[in-house]
């Protein structure tokens, strides 16, 4: 036997592995070590525990508890060590892409299931520490990234991110036969003892990296969230699709967030060429700014959200110090704060108003609102023409909102009442539209992605997130005054429910589409079988009685055995060749040594047919009853006696029912029209994690496709599967109209928006200046 030569490996894929070999002997010798930390730890939690139990029998559950830990406490490090060296291994390979409660879940039910809040507890638990190493995971992750090419490296990817560490502990606690409560309660000390450490593997990884002269320069550009803020916040809910179709939340991670926030700088950078040129220019020009003076509050009353060129538009703008010889009153910013304070105290109490009643507040509204707010103040005062261009950009942004096809209604009625508060802050806060990383910012951006996530314009929300956006918007009007930090406040609690819920609808969502992709596994198999059984009898006139078992058990016999054992078995290619033999068998010959071939194998064949009818479980009468009239109908051959073949109404009818057993659809009998056929053809380009919306404004997600029965699974927004279309009936409702794609993106909601406000602008500008770029 000869013996394969192993392709021998390049230097740089040798400094590869010995690198990655050095960095998991790190983090294992740094997990051996803190797991006896964790464990002394958590003994001890116990054995205070026991002190203070109330009965005996409490007691004894808990020696219980205590004896089993100790008793699987080295099995326990051995799992945990076992698994994040693991990671290492999948890392070095590509796969390593953990995610929170991604193990056993598909056995999970929605609510009320231990396991589930096991895996909440952990993922929580993963999460705080992202948030407090921000600084070297990222570092990490960049260094990473270096040393395997440039390829990207988020913290699922990453062998040394905290969520490794929270997985590999749950997947090691599967071994303990102990309930839900010592569980939670180890993982509450594993968070305190063993994960509160965990900068130094970080910095100790990092160190070695920069040894190896890994990005030894690489510092680190914090986005700071602005003054009084409270530091970093990042978006939960930029919506993207992994290969699996299932909402990926680290895939938009996976994208460089300072391209990001670069491209919405200079979107508002020339944003606001724009508002002080009035001219056309493209996102790297830089033309001379014209400056306004002060813009009259009447001119207010007349912006509806629509940009018109340059703040001299607005009527009896004034370049100047002065009106008609009296000295001009410009209101400060603290003279608008204090209106729109007015304004937002005026707004209803949208918690009592009803969903179907509640009405959008519109761009025009605000800013008469405001115009009569400041009259009060001075009939002849006047905004500063940079105040104008906040109020103007700040309007442009919420009328983007209010035409945004992917928002239903319902909630963009609820999002509007944000436009007072968030003019407001944007007065007082300038790093607002600086900062892509604000946090009210990231939170518009949470409440419109989760608005398009769970509630539909049928008027139904999943999850009850129609009433959690109600709540956090409430809070916004009843308690924002001029401290910023309450969004950051609000932007963390939405954010923890939001991800509880996305948790929830991947699990709903895996479990159907493991049903699913067996379901389908199932109809391909048939599909192929009856196409086998279809290719050998077309064109010939066959009997009724063996076009009968052919169509009928033998191909249930046929899927079987396919399934089982696949198409390169020989018992595959043995049931296969009983189809061609027996459809030989039953035709007169005219050779002699045909004829004694017919005789020769005809008790064989008669064998296998029986014995595989009964393999399936068929009826035994039945069963005898086909085979006896196969047998007739051989020895007629025999005999070079025709055949009488099955009539045509029948055989037709055998064959539909054969085809529809299978899952094949009647398309290929259809006239398809051209039109449909485009359609059909486009939508198997379609992403998973595509979202339609169907008559009554019933919002359907593709979670998944089979590319060779072109089956469509749909799930609702709980993740539930709900159905399973064909791309003709998907094509063909597009065509009627009752079903429309919601075309989304993944960037988030505030970065759409200046996306949208530039190009208006440049093209509202082009139209004035007659289109010269």
């Amino acid at each position: 036997m000869q013996t394969r030569q192993r392709t021998p490996q390049s230097n740089a894929e040798l400094q590869l592995i010995a690198r990655l070999k050095s960095c998991q002997k790190l983090v294992v010798d740094f997990s051996e070590e803190q797991f006896r930390g964790f464990y002394q730890a958590l003994d001890q939690y116990v054995a205070d525990k026991i002190r203070k139990a109330s009965s005996n029998i409490e007691q004894n559950e808990l020696h219980d508890i205590q004896r089993h830990f100790r008793h699987n406490l080295d099995d326990l490090q051995r799992h945990l060590c076992g698994a994040l060296a693991e990671g290492f291994v999948k890392f070095k390979q590509g796969e390593l892409n953990t995610h929170p409660a991604t193990g056993d879940e598909s056995n999970l039910s929605l609510l009320g299931n231990d396991e589930l809040e096991e895996a909440i507890a952990v993922s929580s638990a993963a999460r705080r520490a992202d948030t407090r190493l921000v600084e070297p995971l990222w570092a990490l992750n960049k260094r990473f990234s270096a040393l395997i090419g440039n390829k990207p490296v988020t913290d699922a990817s990453n062998p040394v991110a905290p969520i490794q560490f929270c997985e590999a502990f749950r997947k090691a606690l599967q071994i303990l036969s102990i309930d839900l409560k010592p569980r939670l309660v180890a993982v509450e000390v594993f968070e305190r003892s063993f994960m509160a450490q965990l900068e130094q593997i970080l910095a100790t990884v990092n160190n070695y990296l920069i040894g190896e002269g890994i990005l030894p320069n690489l510092s680190f550009h914090q986005q700071q969230a602005g003054p009084g803020a409270g530091g970093e916040f990042q978006t939960d809910f930029t919506p993207g699709f992994g290969e699996t179709g299932v909402y990926d939340e680290g895939d938009y991670a996976a994208m460089d967030p300072e391209a990001s926030q670069e491209h919405q700088s200079s979107l508002l950078k020339a944003i606001r060429e724009i508002q002080n040129y009035g001219g056309v220019v493209t996102l790297d020009t830089q033309p001379s700014p014209v400056s306004y003076g002060p813009v009259p509050i009447q001119a207010l009353s007349s912006f509806n959200g629509q940009f018109q060129t340059s703040p001299a538009r607005y009527s009896g703008a004034a370049v100047g110090g002065a009106v008609g010889g009296r000295p001009m009153t410009v209101f400060s910013n603290q003279q608008l704060v204090g209106a729109l304070q007015t304004m937002q105290d005026q707004i209803i109490n949208i918690r009592q108003s009803a969903t179907d009643i509640l009405q959008p507040v519109n761009v025009a509204q605000v800013t008469e609102a405001l115009t009569e707010e400041l009259s009060k103040a001075s009939k002849d005062g006047h905004v500063d023409a940079d105040d104008m261009h906040i109020i103007e950009l700040v309007g442009m942004l919420f009328d983007y909102m209010l035409s945004d096809d992917c928002l239903p209604d319902n909630i963009k009625a609820l999002l509007s009442y944000l436009h007072t508060p968030y003019l407001k802050v944007a007065f007082l806060d300038a790093e607002f539209f600086e900062q892509s990383e604000h946090p009210a910012r990231l939170l518009l951006n949470n409440l419109a992605e989760a608005g398009v996530r769970w509630v539909s314009n049928d008027g139904s929300s999943q999850f009850d997130i129609y009433d959690k956006i109600k709540a956090t918007v409430s809070r916004v009007l009843e308690e924002f005054k001029d401290d910023v930090r309450l969004f950051a406040e609000l932007l963390m609690d939405f954010s923890a429910y939001t991800k509880k819920v996305l948790r929830r609808q991947e699990l709903m969502e895996k479990r159907a589409m493991e049903k699913v992709h067996g379901e389908e596994k199932l109809r391909e198999v048939k599909i192929r079988v009856n196409n086998e059984i279809r290719k050998r009898t077309d064109g010939k006139e066959l009997p009724s009685a063996l076009l009968l078992l052919l169509l009928q058990p033998w191909s249930d016999y046929l899927a079987f055995i396919l399934l089982r054992y696949g198409e390169k078995s020989d018992s595959w290619l043995r049931a296969i060749k009983v189809v061609d033999d027996v459809i030989w068998s039953v035709t007169p010959k005219a050779s002699p040594d045909d004829r004694a071939r017919q005789l020769e194998i005809q008790d064989e064949l008669l064998d296998q047919l029986e014995s595989g009818l009964e393999t399936i479980g068929y009826d035994q009468a039945k069963g005898k009853k086909l085979i006896d009239a196969i047998a007739k109908v051989q020895r007629s051959a025999i005999t070079k006696r025709n055949v009488e073949a099955a009539p045509p109404p029948m055989r037709e009818k055998l064959e539909a029912m054969a085809a529809k057993k299978a899952g094949q659809s009647e398309v290929a009998a259809e006239r398809i029209s051209e039109e449909e056929a485009r359609l059909v053809e486009s939508l198997k380009m379609i992403e998973f994690g595509t979202w339609f919306e169907f008559e009554q404004g019933k919002r359907l997600k593709v979670a998944w496709y089979n590319s060779k029965t072109s089956h469509y699974m749909l799930v609702d927004q709980t993740g539930k599967k709900v159905g399973m279309k064909t791309g003709l009936e998907l094509a063909r409702d597009m065509l009627a109209r009752k079903a429309r794609v919601i075309i989304g993106s993944t960037k988030p909601f505030f970065e759409r928006a200046l996306e949208n406000i530039f190009e208006s602008m440049q093209s509202d500008s082009g139209k004035v200046s007659g289109g010269v770029h």
